[in-house]
């Protein structure tokens, strides 16, 4: 029997490179999934693909209405809505705060915190009729430090940390854990493509080769854990934080000289 028979899992980002991992993975685990995004083409491709269990959803996730939507087309195909995944998030380009115009800032902070606000907030009466589920939060290792020229990704990330923990104290009595997990430099276009506006990808400041495990994540590395916080086989872990980045935080390893 598969860990997700008879659920259904909205991924908000779901066509990018860890979200469309996550959709696959949910889907062979034998959940319905609907994919929400803003890339329609892309989004009805991927659920043609998958069949009958998949459908795509058009989803702003900066915009109450258009998650009303997502979460009543997941009812209305499935029957009921048992997770989420707020995946969606976007980078700014490199630049010191003096340097950050304030609708940069305004932006990034709309998708990667007012979209995973909103998406609790939605969500959660549904989850509820559900009688119970799981909400997982996309952050990333920049929620837990500084990281110089990127103020309002470093900014949205920390504040989805307090988020969570909040959600996963209101929620917890009615059967709805919520959990973060926080990538290091995963192998997608998001940190291998130049951001928006920026002419330098975030791969480029980074080299795996000094830390623990000296390569980059691949997007499976952090779906597989999702699967897991997302399952019934963490029913007793809430507002937990789980970083997954090889090593990196950790600062470099020193390899000791052989003889």
């Amino acid at each position: 029997m598969n860990r997700f028979d008879d659920q259904t899992v909205l991924v908000t980002g779901g066509t990018g490179g860890q979200g469309s991992s996550h959709v696959r993975a949910f889907h062979a685990e034998g959940a319905n999934v609907v994919i929400g995004d803003i890339d329609a083409d892309r989004g009805a491709a991927l659920a043609d693909e998958l069949g009958t269990r998949a459908r795509f959803t058009l989803l702003d996730v900066t915009d109450e209405d258009s998650w009303s939507a997502a979460v009543q087309a997941a009812e209305s195909a499935f029957g009921g809505l048992n997770v989420l995944i707020n995946n969606a998030g976007v980078q700014n380009p490199p630049a010191p705060i003096e340097r950050t115009d304030q609708a940069t800032w305004s932006r990034i902070l709309d998708i990667n915190l007012t979209g995973t606000f909103l998406g609790i907030k939605v969500a959660a009466p549904a989850l509820r009729r559900a009688a119970g589920g799981a909400i997982v939060n996309i952050a990333s290792t920049m929620g837990l430090g500084g990281t110089a020229q990127y103020a309002p990704y470093v900014a949205s990330k920390w504040a989805v940390r307090g988020l969570t923990r909040t959600a996963a104290l209101e929620l917890g009595r009615d059967g709805i854990r919520v959990n973060t997990i926080h990538p290091g430099v995963i192998a997608t276009p998001f940190i291998q493509e130049p951001a928006a506006g920026a002419t330098a990808a975030i791969a480029d400041f980074y080299s795996p080769e000094p830390f623990a495990i000296p390569r980059l994540g691949e997007p499976t590395d952090v779906t597989r854990l999702l699967l897991f916080l997302a399952s019934s086989d963490a029913s007793f872990v809430t507002g937990s934080e789980y970083v997954i980045d090889g090593g990196l935080l950790l600062g470099p390893a020193l390899q000791a000289e052989t003889a």
